[in-house]
């Protein structure tokens, strides 16, 4: 049986570099690759890949997202988040969006191969250091000390409008990738503000970076003296 894989990831260098050794073992094929969140969600619709392997920091869509989406088709496709984050918070987000497995970016190719194989057997598998029942734990206790999360009430037309706003796009731009008119992107904008409780971009951006939905750098002398 081949194993169809569908790689998302914003970095070539790493698409470039992960491929050809997913491909080197004999049952494994990737089918395309993107470094575009929307891109990903069309091609996994389209090509209905066994894995999408998939990184949580995506332009245009994030990789929650992706991964919230893709789960509510109910494909058979499964999902495997290669990301950097190393915190609970991150691996509960990705399991809860749908993920099967969560794997670190730090961990050898091999790991990776051995999360694609555990996905396709129905299994979850979860990088070193993270242990099954501390992550189990984790979100359910989180779960049962948290309200409802404002977030969770925007439509997928709201989130990826609040993503493309937080990226620094117009509304002519965000009008132009959606396929929706500008008018439209002002209403889903003002919806967004209002569920989010929000004043304007600049607190939507800090935000969004709370969340790790986009990431914003430090300053190259943030840690300077002034």
């Amino acid at each position: 049986m081949t194993i169809s894989i569908l790689l998302a990831d914003d970095h070539l260098i790493l698409r470039q570099g992960l491929r050809p050794l997913l491909e080197a073992e004999a049952d494994f094929h990737v089918v395309a690759e993107t470094g575009d969140g929307r891109e990903a969600l069309l091609l996994t619709e389209k090509l209905r890949p066994d894995v999408l392997i998939l990184d949580l920091q995506l332009p245009g869509l994030n990789g929650l997202e992706v991964a919230r989406q893709v789960s509510q088709w109910r494909l058979p496709t499964r999902i495997v988040v290669l990301s950097m984050y190393t915190t609970e918070e991150y691996v509960a987000q990705a399991l809860r969006s749908g993920a099967l497995a969560y794997v670190l970016k730090g961990s050898g190719t091999s790991e990776l191969i051995e999360a694609i194989r555990h996905v396709v057997q129905g299994k979850r598998y979860l990088s070193q250091p993270f242990i099954d029942e501390h992550i189990d734990a984790y979100m359910l206790k989180t779960l049962s000390s948290e309200g409802l999360d404002p977030y969770e009430t925007l439509t997928n037309r709201e989130r990826q409008t609040f993503q493309l706003v937080a990226e620094g796009q117009s509304t002519t731009q965000i009008a132009d990738r959606m396929g929706i008119s500008p008018r439209t992107v002002e209403i889903h904008r003002a919806k967004v503000y209002k569920k989010l409780g929000l004043k304007g971009a600049a607190e939507l951006i800090h935000y969004a970076a709370q969340r790790g939905i986009i990431f914003v750098e430090k300053p190259a002398n943030a840690n300077e003296n002034t």
